[in-house]
């Protein structure tokens, strides 16, 4: 009986544990938006620059990626948590929004990997 007890409350916190991992990445960016939003943001140039945000239907417009990759935003992917300099997924992906890489990684998002 208690061996039992002891498999059944393993299985229990393996299945908790790998739950709680698989959600982690769905809310990390909506706790750094959360964060953001709470604490106004340091430097000056951060807080002056305007976002360029996306119309809820996903992509950017051609004229909007072209604006920027010239001024060297990254795409964040905001329901992946990730962000992409360049490459197949810039301004393509269903949600998003462009910034500069330093305020992706403030937000806690992760660069893409190839």
């Amino acid at each position: 009986m208690n061996d039992s007890h002891n498999k059944l409350t393993l299985c229990m916190l393996a299945f908790c544990l790998m739950l709680a991992f698989a959600i982690s990445p769905a809310l990390a960016p909506a706790q750094a938006s959360a964060a953001a939003t709470a604490a106004p943001s340091a430097t000056p140039t951060a807080a002056a620059a305007p976002k360029t945000a996306v119309k809820a239907g996903g992509a950017a417009t051609s004229q909007e990626i072209a604006a920027a990759k010239a001024s060297g935003k990254v795409w964040v992917n905001t329901e992946s948590g990730v962000y992409h300099k360049d490459g197949r997924w810039y301004g393509k992906t269903k949600a998003g929004k462009f910034m500069t890489e330093a305020e992706a990684k403030a937000a806690g998002y992760k660069a893409a990997h190839r």
